[in-house]
């Protein structure tokens, strides 16, 4: 009986290094299973959790470029930790830029890039104090202006004067 434990325990130890030998050979034929997971994976090699937190991108997630795949999968790993009201607005945030044009979020990319330059100058710190004097009946007039500029510079423009000029300078 003393002999049998050795040849049992031999046994079982050649068993779990041919294991790991196959194992080892797997992941060494087999480049995704190498990998790891994906950096860059495709909306149906999301895991649940994580389509999830994208939902909101859901439509558009195979046509992002790598970059943006990678920094919405960095949103998803810190959605966990978050607060509920940071995680609310981090699905709004989602929510808002899936709704945007191309054209819209070129805007938007181009409007961080301005403020971030600024972000230390003393002209932003200005103009942030004013529009902080502001009360809350001038903020709304002042975002009123800017929607109608944003909206009617685009499809209005001013008539010519149907007066001619001799007229209108001899009046």
């Amino acid at each position: 009986m003393a002999q049998e434990a050795p040849a049992a325990l031999d046994r079982a130890w050649r068993c779990i290094s041919r294991s790991l030998l196959a194992l080892a050979t797997a992941f060494a034929l087999h480049p995704a299973l190498a990998a790891g997971p994906k950096s860059d994976p495709h909306w149906n090699e999301l895991s649940a959790p994580q389509r999830e937190i994208l939902a909101p991108l859901s439509g558009e997630w195979d046509r992002l470029d790598s970059a943006s795949r990678k920094r919405w999968l960095g949103v998803a790993k810190r959605y966990p930790k978050m607060t509920p009201v940071g995680q609310k607005r981090v699905q709004t945030r989602m929510r808002k830029w899936a709704a945007l044009t191309p054209q819209q979020r070129e805007e938007a990319r181009a409007k961080y890039k301005r403020m971030k330059r600024k972000s230390g100058s003393a002209d932003l710190r200005r103009e942030w104090q004013r529009y902080q004097a502001l009360s809350p009946q001038e903020r709304e007039a002042l975002a009123a202006g800017e929607r109608k500029r944003k909206t009617g510079s685009k499809t209005k423009r001013k008539r010519p004067s149907t007066t001619p000029a001799s007229e209108e300078f001899s009046q």
